[in-house]
């Protein structure tokens, strides 16, 4: 490839906070459970060093999202290759 072509490296200018990973990846979240609000987030390390995210949707939602639940998580899991949990407050 061409020098066009490659990253260039140290390019004196930050990323901006809105173009990282746990940004994306935040905004991907809320995109999916969209017609629901999240009311908290909590990350579960076990000791074999597994990461969980645990995230709580508003109960006000139940009766309408609780059937699409494992589709969110399976979908969730596709995009960001993380596990995911969904519960109710």
């Amino acid at each position: 490839m061409g020098k066009n072509f490659s990253r260039k490296q140290g390019s004196g200018s930050l990323r901006p906070r809105s173009r990282t990973l746990t940004a994306v990846q935040d905004a991907i979240l809320e995109d999916i459970v969209f017609p629901t609000e999240i009311e908290a987030k909590r990350t579960r390390c076990k000791l074999d060093g597994s990461k969980t995210l645990k995230v709580y949707l508003n109960s006000k939602d139940q009766a309408n999202v609780e059937p699409r639940i494992a589709t969110y998580a399976s979908v969730y899991q596709k995009l960001t290759n993380k596990q995911v949990q969904f519960m109710f407050n």
